[in-house]
């Protein structure tokens, strides 16, 4: 149904404008308490998925990637729609509008999506008040939302720390986890900020300024994780990996959008990254030790990319492309797949320790 719902009227729309027809209509449904839980009930991951992290109880392990939600404006419709949790932004510490349109277009062919959005976003100040006014829902209380961050287009590379900090000191209170986004292709030089020499002191700032807001507002230290490119050679994938163990951070997101196509300007995401992300995740674990952290993305559009993901060292995954796809019922079918797996696991560690005995 949704399939040719898509090919008789949104490919036929400007992306952009079909994204915020579809964000607008998941908000609405959201927004009425018995119909958010009927849809909810409908579209539900079975609770043999839930993952433990960080204290927390995360309902799914396949969440929504940065970009869908950049505002903090649908985080219950996402969570309603069978996601675990949401990655909102990615946030800047100043209102931007992004870059011209046209900005973002679809790969048919690949079932793709390149972007040159450029952090369109209301600005941080604006977001933390609004994740502060779902903090006192008893529904957004129980979201899991991470808050990714990036630089304002007009803050030269040598105030980034600073700009990355007032955005952490803002937004911390209210997140679950933070990301510090250096990988967006779309803002120049901001792939610059992935050399580790450059990379220290804006994660140091945003460490110190996360922590000095959490204490102010007695709410938990926030994990904080760093999102890397596809286009990193392995070398500068094991630095960041180091950087990561150096400073005591608590992950790695990998990976964002690729540069790596001859489509014209922006980012790829959707199958064209999954390879490169698999083989990134597979890296940094093997880097990283198995306490750390992975959130694997890119390239998510079935079960059974979610469950490579996780396979070769991931964590958590996240989807955007492959929703835009497949529709309303791609988190509950990934999500039911994850659940049956975990399902299986269980039965044979089960039996494993019963033959032991």
């Amino acid at each position: 149904m949704y399939r040719l719902l898509f090919d008789l009227v949104f490919r036929r729309m400007d992306p952009e404008r079909a994204h915020h027809i579809v964000f607008a209509l998941i908000r609405s449904v959201a927004a009425v308490p018995g119909l958010r839980d009927l849809v909810g009930a409908v579209l539900a991951v079975p609770a043999a998925a839930r993952v433990r992290l960080w204290d927390r109880t995360v309902p799914s392990a396949l969440g929504v990637a940065a970009g869908f939600d950049k505002d903090a404006r649908g985080v219950l419709g996402l969570v309603m729609m069978g996601f675990g949790y949401v990655e909102v932004g990615t946030v800047t510490a100043r209102p931007q509008p992004g870059n011209p349109k046209p900005r973002l277009w679809r790969v048919l062919d690949q079932r793709a999506l390149r972007n040159r959005m450029g952090f369109n976003n209301d600005g941080s100040a604006a977001v933390a008040a609004r994740l502060a006014r779902l903090r006192r829902t008893p529904a957004g209380r129980s979201a899991f939302v991470g808050v990714n961050i990036g630089k304002t287009k007009t803050t030269p590379l040598e105030a980034a720390a600073a700009d990355y900090a007032t955005s952490a000191g803002r937004l911390a209170p209210y997140a679950d986890y933070l990301v510090v986004n250096v990988s967006s292709p779309n803002t120049p030089g901001l792939r610059d900020l992935q050399a580790v020499e450059v990379l220290r002191p804006v994660l140091q700032a945003v460490r110190t300024a996360a922590d000095e807001a959490t204490a102010r507002a007695a709410t938990p230290p926030v994990p904080l994780l760093v999102k890397i490119a596809p286009d990193l050679a392995d070398a500068q994938i094991d630095e960041v990996a180091d950087l990561v163990c150096e400073l005591g951070l608590d992950g790695v997101v990998a990976v964002n959008t690729t540069i790596a196509h001859d489509l014209g300007e922006g980012g790829l995401s959707g199958p064209p990254l999954l390879a490169r992300g698999l083989d990134v995740v597979a890296r940094l674990r093997s880097r990283l030790g198995p306490d750390l952290v992975i959130i694997g993305v890119g390239g998510i559009t079935v079960p059974a990319d979610a469950q490579e993901y996780l396979a070769v060292g991931a964590t958590l995954v996240q989807g955007y492309t492959g929703l835009i796809y497949e529709g309303p019922s791609y988190a509950r079918r990934i999500g039911r797949q994850l659940a049956i797996d975990a399902d299986r696991r269980r039965r044979e560690e089960q039996a494993d320790g019963q033959e032991a005995a």
